[in-house]
């Protein structure tokens, strides 16, 4: 049997099947017994009930995920050359499939690039930290040596929040980990359009970075169209379809910080908030009252369904919206609907857009499904990981 320098957890009879099929979670209910009294977020070697080693992972005695893959390497050292593969690994890829025109990408997708807990955007020369579990907390300062050695950038900061970082056990950490400029602010380049980032307030770290293959190819679709834009944040669906010659662009967002946001982003890319107005209103009032027909409506909003307890509520808040953009579509009109709930699954989103064309009397035809860019890996075996899915429709 082989021997560890780490303590061990073993399965019961017939759990292993899933992390075998490659998943990267055990759950609590999965694991029979320990071995060296782990920690929170230690890392375990762990083992099928015959003994066989199967991965090495971190450790939580307390949460419903108890174990998450690190590496199938057994013997292998969780140290900081560990890390520092890790960190060339995830650098490389992006170097193969972000343009030159860009600058601001997804560097560490979580378990997608072997991190369980850690997401890493850069805007440019700024890095975005976000740790959420006990595991990459008791790493993260041999990461972050990593992140400064491999890119150079002259800030780092740390957006390390939310509920999963709470089930974990851990206080939310806010602030500059490295750099003299205490700015809040970043301005980036993504396919040659021009945005500045909020990456202290914004939201989740200040862009919506999984959208760039979808923004473009909107984008390319604009030619001549008249454009609404719901859910608008930032006003980024709104530069590109500007900037793909829509005749007009209309932006909706509830968040008053969001459309100023917004109106800058499109005077950076040399569009005027006079010819493509950007309005403050909640989108779900904006669009039961609308009188008006788009060529091509975008609806990206925010998670509705937090939790598992939110679907109902979330599921009915996903097919209003469809539904009301339907209604204001004139045939061969586009709809791009979008979900980032990750409770919600892919069949069930579909199933709530179909129902909302239903109830209107419309057809739809799929052009597209929709995901995130590249630079959002997903594994194979963790369906779990693909968070945003979307469809791109045209009305019948």
């Amino acid at each position: 049997m082989t021997k560890s320098i780490y303590p061990e957890i073993t399965l019961k009879k017939g759990r292993d099947e899933a992390l075998r099929r490659g998943h990267p979670w055990v759950f609590s209910r999965a694991v029979e017994k320990t071995k060296g009294e782990p920690a929170a977020g230690d890392v375990v070697l762990c083992r099928d009930c015959d003994g066989r080693p199967l991965a090495l992972g971190f450790f939580h005695p307390r949460t419903d995920i108890a174990f998450r893959v690190l590496t199938r390497q057994c013997d292998a050292l969780i140290d900081a050359g560990f890390w520092s593969e890790r960190v060339k690994e995830a650098f490389a890829l992006r170097k193969k499939i972000i343009n030159e025109q860009t600058n601001a990408y997804r560097l560490i997708n979580a378990e997608g690039d072997g991190f369980p807990g850690l997401i890493t955007d850069v805007y440019a020369q700024t890095i975005i930290v976000s740790v959420t579990t006990a595991g990459m907390e008791k790493q993260k300062g041999m990461i972050l040596q990593a992140l400064m050695d491999e890119l150079k950038p002259q800030v780092v900061y740390e957006r390390s929040e939310g509920r999963s970082r709470q089930l974990e056990g851990l206080s939310e950490a806010k602030g500059f980990l490295y750099g003299e400029s205490r700015t809040e602010v970043s301005v980036i380049r993504e396919n040659g359009k021009i945005f500045e980032v909020d990456f202290v307030s914004g939201q989740k770290t200040g862009f919506f970075l999984d959208q760039r293959v979808n923004r473009e190819k909107l984008g390319e679709m604009s030619s001549g169209a008249r454009v609404l834009n719901c859910f608008s944040y930032s006003g980024a669906f709104s530069a590109y379809c500007a900037a793909g010659g829509a005749t007009r662009v209309v932006s909706v967002d509830v968040s008053s910080s969001a459309c100023r946001q917004a109106e800058k982003n499109l005077k950076l890319n040399g569009f005027s908030p006079d010819h493509h107005p950007v309005i403050e209103a909640d989108v779900f009032a904006y669009l039961r009252g609308l009188r008006e027909e788009f060529d091509l409506i975008i609806l990206d909003p925010p998670a509705f369904a937090k939790t598992k307890a939110d679907l109902p509520r979330a599921a009915r808040g996903y097919k209003e919206i469809n539904m009301q953009a339907v209604k204001n579509l004139p045939r061969g009109g586009l709809l791009a609907t979008f979900s980032c709930s990750n409770y919600l699954e892919e069949d069930l989103f579909y199933k709530i857009v179909l129902s909302a064309a239903r109830d209107v009397n419309a057809q739809l035809q799929i052009l597209e499904r929709l995901g995130p860019g590249p630079d959002h890996p997903v594994l194979l075996g963790h369906p779990e990981g693909s968070y945003l899915k979307g469809l791109l429709l045209v009305k019948k």
